[in-house]
């Protein structure tokens, strides 16, 4: 059965090609370019021999995130195991969702991520349905927070858009009227309307939103 290792950290890359090697699989690394390719072309050299399973990492390098070649992936036919340092299980749940069939920490024991392979090889389930579920669950809810933090902040007005990007840039209400040429009451009854509009209590509540949101004024 051949596996194929989707990964930018090259010492545990071959550590898995060794292992699973010795374990009698067909497997072998993917040598990601120096200059990252296209989704595509990258979808195509993993998918070059035709992999029965694949082992991803969810955080490539300059190549991005990994997410993105999941659904292509299991499109494909190929049975897409994540193998990640990343802890946030939310980032978990989004991978599940694209259609990854298990998330694996690389702090596991090797064994475990073999043992994983060998079940997948033998038709057998590798997460448990109420897990996935709930480690789904979390990404979408997460997902919608976003889409209401986002609708909050298109209702600024383009001076409150510009005092809230600079409130993220560390600028005082007191630098803010100095770089605007007005009053620092002007700014902070714009400061208050920010954060009416955004539903918060602080500027502080309302930079980590904004930040959460990866919101840049237009």
């Amino acid at each position: 059965m051949k596996v194929v290792i989707v990964e930018d950290h090259t010492l545990f890359a071959e550590s898995l090609e060794l292992a699973l090697t010795l374990e009698g699989y067909d497997a072998h690394r993917v040598d990601l370019p120096d200059v990252p390719p296209s989704e595509a072309k990258l979808h195509s050299l993993i998918m070059r021999t035709q992999p029965r399973i694949v082992l991803l990492d969810l955080d490539l390098g300059q190549h991005g995130s990994g997410v993105r070649l999941i659904a292509p992936l299991a499109r494909a036919g190929a049975d897409v195991v994540v193998v990640t340092g990343a802890t946030d299980r939310t980032r978990w749940g989004h991978a599940l969702h694209a259609g990854a069939r298990t998330v694996l920490p690389k702090t596991v024991p090797l064994g475990e991520i073999l043992g994983t392979v060998r079940r997948l090889n033998y038709g057998l389930s590798v997460l448990d349905v109420e897990e996935r579920e709930r480690l789904i669950g979390a990404w979408v809810g997460q997902e919608q927070n976003l889409i209401e933090i986002r609708d909050r902040l298109t209702q600024l007005s383009r001076k409150e858009s510009q005092v809230l990007e600079h409130l993220m840039g560390g600028f005082t209400v007191g630098d803010i009227a100095k770089l605007r040429v007005v009053s620092e009451a002007t700014v902070r009854t714009q400061v208050k309307s920010i954060l009416a509009k955004l539903g918060v209590s602080s500027q502080i509540a309302a930079v980590s939103m904004a930040h959460k949101a990866e919101w840049r004024a237009a």
